[in-house]
């Protein structure tokens, strides 16, 4: 089974991310960039607007695509691409997850991310020109 995903890389003027662990499902617990599902018709931009939208309450804005990752997990392959983005307004309300952190760069990892994210973690510590 494929399954593709879009997932917010969200920054503040404090060169922080924001990360947000799961309350549900397989990987319960774990870390992740939020984002969701992309539905039929939609563009990855759309999709990515409307899941944050749906989840956190908060309207973003989607600067640029920082990585595409492919990830097989055991029951499934993930492609997942993930933008750098900010808020734009809300207040990064959890409507499902059971917990989200601010992370500067030296706290990335502080927490338990899920395999693809942490595949984007990594391109975001090499890569310092992503955080600006």
């Amino acid at each position: 089974m494929q399954i593709e995903v879009v997932a917010a890389i969200i920054h503040d003027n404090n060169g922080r991310i924001f990360a947000t662990q799961r309350g549900y499902g397989d990987f319960k617990d774990g870390w992740e960039f939020p984002g969701g599902k992309m539905e039929s018709g939609e563009s990855p931009e759309e999709a990515l607007k409307r899941e944050i939208w749906e989840e956190l309450e908060t309207r973003i804005v989607v600067e640029r695509l920082v990585q595409t990752v492919e990830w097989d997990y055991p029951k499934f392959h993930l492609t997942m691409h993930c933008f750098w983005c900010h808020i734009e307004s809300g207040s990064l309300t959890l409507k499902e997850h059971e917990a989200a952190r601010w992370l500067r760069e030296d706290q990335l990892d502080s927490v338990d991310w899920l395999p693809a994210d942490k595949v984007v973690v990594e391109k975001i510590k090499k890569y310092k020109e992503t955080w600006s």
